[in-house]
């Protein structure tokens, strides 16, 4: 772990240099990505039908604000940094006081597993400071035009709890020096999860309400979400979990994140790990050009 990867795990907002050590390529007819393993697994570009829909990074940006990364082995705020698992507490690092966000993705290097034109499996391994020994696998593969990513989290020992999900920063405009459409992100969620005074989810579903947003909603039969820039391009996001949280408070770009299950949901009603059963998350990115 370098000096700003240390820094990144006490301070979300810590100074960030921007991608780190060399990309990977994965590319197809319509799509084409590039991923850093050493950022984070993280992918800084997608472009489908030749449209730029990531936020890129740009020297006031931090860690958590460009591309696409993995969050494990917990997804979005993890309440007061504790983990509790039965009659045991756990402490993880404090990077956004009270709480513990987005996992330890980002701060650290994953290694190739297999890469392909058109894939490429991503390994990290589970340690301090987290619990338990682990490793987790990032999976990405074009299909014709579309995006499928997939997130294993295996334990080598003990069962554990976990979740899973990523962290997209979709942009508003595909062009961004000039007027062009804004993105808009439709569904029809079941619920939304009640957000207490303290940023956290309180565990009671009310009915979903109007944006704007920074807000986790559920989704009975898996999610299913569709991004349109008008006139150009169309994503359709689908996956069998269940939970989605949208950020649309910042004026260029917006998160729709897929997850296993709703923030601190890990503390409220965590799903297990165990040696014969990994925790898995699967979504389906699937582009559409407009016009």
């Amino acid at each position: 772990m370098n000096e700003h990867q240390q820094a990144l795990q006490h301070a979300f907002d810590a100074t960030w240099p921007g991608p780190m050590g060399d990309p990977v390529h994965l590319e197809n007819k319509h799509i084409c990505l590039r991923i850093y393993p050493h950022d984070g697994a993280r992918i800084t570009s997608l472009q489908a039908f030749g449209f730029e829909v990531l936020r890129q990074w740009e020297p006031q940006r931090k860690a958590f604000q460009y591309g696409c990364f993995p969050m494990v082995p917990w997804a979005g705020r993890l309440g007061y940094a504790t983990l509790n698992v039965n009659d045991q507490r756990y402490a993880l690092p404090a990077n956004k006081p009270p709480h513990a966000l987005h996992g330890m993705a980002c701060y650290s290097s994953w290694e190739i597993v297999e890469h392909k034109t058109d894939a490429l499996t991503l390994r990290m391994p589970l340690g301090s400071p987290w619990p338990w020994a682990g490793e987790v696998l990032q999976i990405l593969t074009l299909k014709e035009n579309s995006l499928v990513l997939r997130l294993e989290i295996h334990s080598k020992a003990e069962s554990f709890p976990a979740s899973a999900g990523w962290h997209p920063w979709f942009v508003k405009r595909l062009n961004q020096q000039n007027s062009d459409g804004q993105l808009q992100v439709v569904f029809d969620a079941d619920w939304q999860e009640e957000a207490g005074s303290d940023e956290l989810p309180t565990g009671r579903r009310t009915s979903p309400q109007p944006g704007p947003w920074d807000d986790c909603f559920g989704f009975s039969s898996g999610l299913d979400v569709t991004l349109q820039w008008p006139g150009k391009l169309s994503l359709n996001m689908t996956s069998a979990a269940q939970s989605l949280v949208v950020f649309d408070k910042q004026p260029d770009a917006t998160c729709v994140n897929p997850l296993t299950q709703a923030p601190n949901a890990i503390n409220l009603t965590p799903q297990f790990v165990t040696t014969d059963a990994p925790l898995v998350i699967e979504s389906c990115w699937q582009f559409n050009q407009l016009g």
